[in-house]
């Protein structure tokens, strides 16, 4: 292992021996004691389904934050909306202040799928507009999870439609230590390779720039910004400061630059995905015109050679979670990687009003063939 991984290892280490600490005024009351107790134990000897019953108003929510605190895994908590996800996690942040309390939901302000009208021959293209406050959030959760393990997230069930791959994630995160060496060059490849874009007069979240022996990256998920100072080759000093004001937060040792998307390609995976992408269109085009559809065949092969070759130059193109499968090389109808993938092995799953949920997530099966 090389010493970059091995410091990567210990700011890791560090980062999960955190725990989780509820700091509130409350104590358990009236029954909540027995439910705290009952429902630990359960989770301690491997009760796969528990059921906490009560009535609004009821703290539910504060029991659910006592038994977390008592099992210390990280914990993925599901609502069947974005306001009661709102809701519940400002109320998990005011239990843990202290650790890392996410909010992961659907980034769409806007979704308009696309469609076609027969009897006009219309083909409406799909239209979105994506809230880059939720996808910065987004960003922030699959840091946290790679981070540390005191870990919150609550999501809406769109935490189970499809994300990229936890693996090319992690493996393309960018470490940089206080003292070590390190060739701006590759920096600036390596900040490319993980959609950071360089703009040395628009600094926003997502973007870098250089400054002679400053670099100043604008880290996607957080609203801190960071400086790295280089002497020739060496990195001299890492500051996290206020990209607004300027105003200096701290001096770091050493810190993990995740990607500004979680959709990630390898040049190998690329090659895999076009080659792919070409055998199944001519598939569906010698279908359609069979068919005599050849106003179908004619619209769906601009539209897919137009994202080929956004792929091709830019390993990305609008909608690429609609070529995952291709990309990440997985069969018709197999399972995509989702949220869940970012969790460890061992996690707890919290589900708020089951009796909507639990339905919306079955009908979120075979999605891909929707």
């Amino acid at each position: 292992m090389d010493q970059s991984a091995i410091y990567k290892n210990r700011l890791n280490d560090s980062y999960k021996k955190l725990k989780f600490n509820i700091i509130s005024n409350y104590s358990p009351q009236g029954d909540q004691g027995k439910a705290i107790s009952q429902l630990t134990d359960g989770i301690l000897i491997d009760y796969k389904f528990q059921t906490l019953l009560g009535v609004t108003g009821s703290g539910k929510t504060y029991t659910m934050a006592n038994v977390i605190q008592n099992v210390q895994l990280p914990t993925l908590v599901l609502a069947p909306n974005k306001t009661l996800a709102a809701q519940l996690c400002n109320e998990f942040k005011e239990f843990f202040p202290e650790n890392a309390v996410e909010y992961f939901v659907s980034y769409y302000d806007y979704y308009q799928p696309e469609a076609y009208i027969p009897s006009k021959d219309m083909y409406i293209e799909k239209d979105t507009s994506i809230n880059e406050e939720i996808e910065k959030l987004r960003l922030s959760t699959t840091n946290a999870l790679f981070m540390r393990n005191d870990v919150i997230v609550v999501a809406s069930v769109s935490c189970i439609y499809n994300l990229g791959s936890p693996v090319e994630y992690e493996k393309q995160r960018i470490f940089i230590k206080k003292g070590e060496e390190y060739f701006r060059e590759k920096l600036i490849k390596n900040l490319v390779n993980i959609k950071y874009e360089r703009n040395d007069y628009d600094f926003n979240q997502g973007n870098f720039r250089v400054k002679g022996d400053n670099f100043e990256i604008y880290p996607a998920y957080q609203d801190r910004a960071l400086r790295v100072q280089f002497f020739d080759n060496e990195v001299e000093r890492i500051i996290e400061f206020n990209p607004v004001s300027g105003e200096i937060y701290s001096n770091l040792d050493a810190v993990v630059i995740s990607p500004a998307t979680h959709f990630l390609a390898t040049e190998e995976w690329v090659q895999r995905a076009l080659a792919t992408i070409e055998e199944e269109l001519k598939e569906r085009i010698g279908y359609f015109k069979k068919e005599g559809k050849l106003l179908e065949a004619q619209r769906l092969e601009s539209r897919t050679r137009y994202d080929m070759e956004m792929i091709a130059e830019l390993g990305y193109c609008g909608g690429i979670e609609n070529y995952s499968r291709h990309i990440l090389g997985k069969e018709p109808g197999e399972t995509p990687n989702t949220l869940i993938d970012f969790f460890p092995e061992n996690f707890l799953t919290i589900i708020d009003e089951s009796h909507i949920a639990v339905p919306q997530i079955r009908g979120m099966f075979e999605g891909d063939r929707g």
